[in-house]
């Protein structure tokens, strides 16, 4: 009997199915040492040697792991594919004995039966370069971490941490905020021309004169410009019509996963790699069992394996005719600081639609499958083909210019369009009339209107994760962890999907901007990634990394020791009268999050909750229903009229009653993030899946 290690029970339960009764298959749940979290576990004065722990309330693992191993001819650690994987799967080995020269190493891209099998029969020793690369990862992390944040505890408040990436993503959203803060809008004017011709309307827009574009910067010259072209005529003067194509993207990264899934459907980072891990690890299908619906979901190539190609082509071809399928399979670019060690992300068989899947998947898998599902399809049909049309119109010199562009090909369109950031810009534009050079048409109504630069916007965590791809900065498996730290720090607060600094973030963001630029500079955390990737490719000790970047770290933070000043943070006052001693009390931030005290402590120590409100109506009196939580820190849902209304629920109560018997109905939300509209009266059994807007 031969045992098989895997990370997750969700994969024990696909795999065990493939592999029959020859083997057994248990999971190690992730990481099963790690760095103490009471003291640094660095040895910094022995070549940075980390000391590792068994992680504490995993103790029923470990047994059930050396049991299974000690009775097991052989043992495969098939832990992810990627260097985290690597590291957990060379401290299994530790933990059991297991030789890490030896083919011990087993790695596959997808959980399907062929892959696993396949995978099984090709195993290697462990990747100790890929082991190093994330030792090094970890202990630059632990140093920087435990080594700045007990000064922010000291200067500024207990709880404060500082993180090598986490700092850098928090110091992009407060650089952000600052250039917003700093920006000073300028003054443009734009003239829309509103034409008709053979009763049809069109709009041109001013654009200059003599084949020149000129912006108008101010009134004067909008004035200018309307004064001496109003009169007319209005003559067509040039028309150039040409063709546009506009390529199918490339199958997902995981960055480019996580950015359209905020986009199309408002996920976190964190929400679309959970529904991917599910989506990955394995489904329950009608008729076929457990199965992975996608391959390995944490990754920076745009590469796919041949077979996959082969398969794609072939179903392309088919399905939409060869008009649809290009002469060669499209490639795509993958960024220069790609580590391109896996696959995209795509389906692990096509013949697997999300029609036919649906009823297997809850709402958000399923729209996360045919996102991934319907992508992977369209990066291998051709391009959309688009007719343009741009008309140059003249007035006593002054030229407006009317475009328009028509679909004459949908090419991958026709199952699949990119979201943007901004607003989404129709393909299909403006609908000119027939026109001929020398035509004349009739101006109905001249239209000058004042215009101000905008500033940036604010990152979303879609635009956040790109830039931080863009400039370098972490990678595939850390993009969703950071931005979900520094939210959870309290740095950053998300309004909808806007990325927001706290008062606390921009502190902290001014300290480490301050006293360690070294530690957050864009282009220092790039070269590290850079670093790390050359660990793994063997080109130099993670060790001699940590030397000489670890000197400098100690400089300085003894200056800042030396220079920096205890900082208060100042209270923030409310509206909320103090009924002991009537000062406006002032929000402070304890265990359980934020609450109301007297800024008179310790004289006056009345403190209250801050009752966050819920758009529902009480259902017993037609109060507010505000978030309360209770002793232990848990939420929970009550009236604003208490203790005049006894009105409580654990769950989120619903607006509308049940239609059953009249109860109240509460939104639940599983474990999979999906939401259920349920009756509060457990007799009655009333319940529906919620709509995207409940």
């Amino acid at each position: 009997m031969d045992l098989l290690i895997v990370e997750s029970p969700a994969k024990v339960k696909t795999i065990k199915k493939f592999l029959g009764k020859g083997y057994t298959v248990e999971a190690s749940m992730g990481h099963v040492r790690d760095l103490p979290k009471s003291k640094l576990g660095v040895d910094v004065d022995n070549d940075f040697t980390p000391k590792y722990i068994n992680i504490r309330g995993k103790t029923d693992v470990f047994k059930a792991l050396k049991s299974a191993a000690k009775d097991a001819d052989n043992i495969y650690l098939a832990t992810d594919p990627d260097r985290e994987g690597e590291a957990i799967s060379w401290h299994l080995a530790q933990m059991l004995g297991v030789d890490t020269d030896k083919k011990c190493r087993v790695v596959f891209n997808e959980i399907t039966e062929s892959a696993v099998k396949q995978a099984l029969k090709k195993p290697r020793p462990i990747d100790m370069d890929l082991v190093d690369a994330q030792q090094a990862r970890r202990v630059l992390d632990r140093v920087v971490g435990y080594q700045i944040s007990p000064l922010l505890w000291r200067k500024v408040r207990k709880g404060l941490s500082a993180g090598r990436v986490q700092s850098v993503a928090a110091r992009l959203v407060c650089d952000r905020e600052k250039e917003i803060e700093h920006f000073e809008p300028e003054e443009y004017w734009k003239i829309t021309a509103h034409f008709e011709k053979d009763g049809k309307t069109f709009d041109a827009q001013y654009y200059g004169k003599k084949g020149k574009q000129i912006k108008l910067k101010n009134k004067e010259e909008a004035d200018k410009v309307f004064k001496e072209s109003k009169p007319g005529p209005f003559t067509v003067q040039t028309i150039k019509e040409g063709r546009r194509t506009r390529r199918a993207a490339a199958p997902f990264t995981t960055s480019t996963l996580q950015q359209e899934a905020s986009r199309r459907y408002g996920f976190s980072t964190r929400r679309t790699m959970v529904l991917a891990q599910q989506l990955y690890e394995g489904i329950e299908l009608s008729g076929e069992g457990t199965v992975g619906l996608v391959t390995y979901i944490r990754t920076d190539s745009t590469r796919v394996a041949d077979e996959a190609l082969t398969s794609v082509r072939e179903m392309v071809a088919e399905k939409y005719g060869k008009d649809y399928l290009p002469d060669k399979p499209n490639t795509f670019k993958t960024k220069g600081s790609a580590q391109d060690a896996h696959e995209a992300i795509r389906p692990t068989s096509l013949d697997r639609s999300p029609t036919a899947v649906k009823e297997s998947l809850n709402r958000d898998q399923y729209r996360l499958y045919k996102l991934i599902y319907e992508r992977f399809l369209a990066s291998q049909m051709t391009p959309a083909v688009f007719a343009t049309l741009t008309v140059d119109i003249d007035s006593n010199g002054h030229v407006f210019r009317a475009t328009g562009s028509k679909k004459i090909f949908p090419g991958f369109t026709i199952i699949y369009m990119e979201q943007s950031d901004t607003e989404e810009e129709s393909d299909d534009q403006e609908d000119i009339p027939a026109l001929a050079e020398k035509d004349e048409v009739a101006l109905k109504e001249l239209a000058p209107t004042q215009h101000f630069t905008q500033p940036p916007p604010r990152y979303t965590e879609a635009s956040l994760v790109r830039a931080m791809e863009e400039m370098g900065i972490g990678r595939p498996s850390t993009y969703a962890p950071t931005i979900s730290t520094i939210i959870n720090r309290g740095y950053v607060e998300r309004e909808k999907r806007i990325l927001k600094p706290t008062d606390l973030g921009m502190l902290v963001n001014d300290l480490m901007t301050g006293y360690f630029m070294d530690i957050v500079d864009y282009d220092f955390t790039a070269d590290m990634e850079e670093k790390l990737d050359q660990v793994e490719e063997g080109r130099i000790r993670w060790q001699d990394i940590l030397k000489g970047f670890y000197p400098s770290l100690q400089s300085l933070i003894e200056n800042a020791d030396k220079s920096l000043e205890k900082v208060k943070i100042p209270d923030e006052e409310t509206d909320e009268i103090c009924e002991k001693c009537g000062a406006n009390m002032v929000i402070r931030h304890g265990r359980y999050g934020k609450f109301l005290a007297c800024p008179n402590f310790p004289e006056c120590r009345n403190t209250k909750p801050i009752n966050e409100t819920v758009d529902v109506k009480c259902p017993k009196c037609g109060g507010n229903v505000v978030v309360k939580r209770s002793k232990k820190g848990r939420m929970f849902y009550g009236c604003d009229r208490y203790p005049a209304c006894d009105f409580i629920s654990w769950d989120l109560p619903h607006d509308k009653p049940c239609e059953k018997c009249g109860s109240f109905m509460v939104v639940k939300e599983r474990k999979s993030g999906e939401k259920i509209i349920q009756c509060s009266n457990k007799e009655c059994g009333n319940r529906y899946e919620a709509e995207p807007s409940e």
